[in-house]
């Protein structure tokens, strides 16, 4: 984060002054406008940020290629790779797994080219796709979309054992995965105030007038 933080102050270096910060932090501002709380980001990504008593707790969130479990980056790529496994007969061939290889007209060395060089959002391309046949019963489908709302359920947990009194989701994946969490989880869970974009511009106004505290810009 130093460094991205640094990379950041270089590049807008002719500005008089500036505020830099992670997507979850404004996430949080937003969503709980500077009270104690808490958010998980559900999209390509995935990760969580609490703020309790002015203590910031984060949990995941260090990239695609050893966090972001309940993201559709991840998601879409164990797609892939549990496709391949039905295509080698060591997996289940369900409609899921169909309809990935029908996408690469059935050639297994089509899936290999395209993880080779896929994005992370490129792979979370395939995550619509998972929850439309989880919906369906699908079983690679359910389990795919079952172990991203096991990794958003220990996130969520984190969050609320650190002293969050609520956690608000945000993201894509938010709505959809919701309701796949254990209702005891969804129990900690509320609407946001507002949008990242609006915690953006609590974080400027902040900045602007030298205040400690947001909480008088956003009553």
């Amino acid at each position: 984060m130093s460094s991205a933080r640094e990379g950041a102050c270089r590049g807008l270096s002719t500005f008089a002054s500036m505020a830099v910060e992670t997507d979850a932090y404004i996430a949080w501002l937003g969503a709980h406008q500077g009270t104690d709380g808490a958010i998980v980001i559900l999209g390509t990504g995935s990760c969580g940020l609490a703020v309790v008593g002015g203590q910031r707790i984060s949990v995941g969130g260090w990239g695609p290629e050893i966090s972001d479990e309940a993201g559709g980056q991840r998601m879409g790529r164990e797609a892939l790779r549990r496709t391949l496994w039905a295509f080698d007969g060591r997996a289940e061939k369900t409609r899921l797994a169909e309809r990935v290889l029908e996408r690469f007209a059935w050639d297994p060395t089509k899936i290999v080219g395209f993880a080779a060089n896929a994005t992370p959002a490129e792979f979370a391309e395939f995550a619509p796709l998972v929850l439309e046949h989880a919906s369906a019963g699908d079983r690679l489908a359910v389990t795919l979309v079952e172990e991203a709302a096991e990794a958003a359920t220990r996130i969520i947990t984190r969050l609320v054992d650190s002293g969050a009194p609520a956690v608000t989701l945000i993201g894509g994946l938010a709505e959809p995965l919701a309701a796949w969490l254990p209702a005891n989880v969804r129990g900690c869970l509320c609407e946001p105030k507002s949008d990242p974009l609006a915690g953006a511009l609590l974080m400027a106004r902040q900045a602007f007038f030298g205040l400690e505290s947001v909480q008088s810009l956003a009553s």
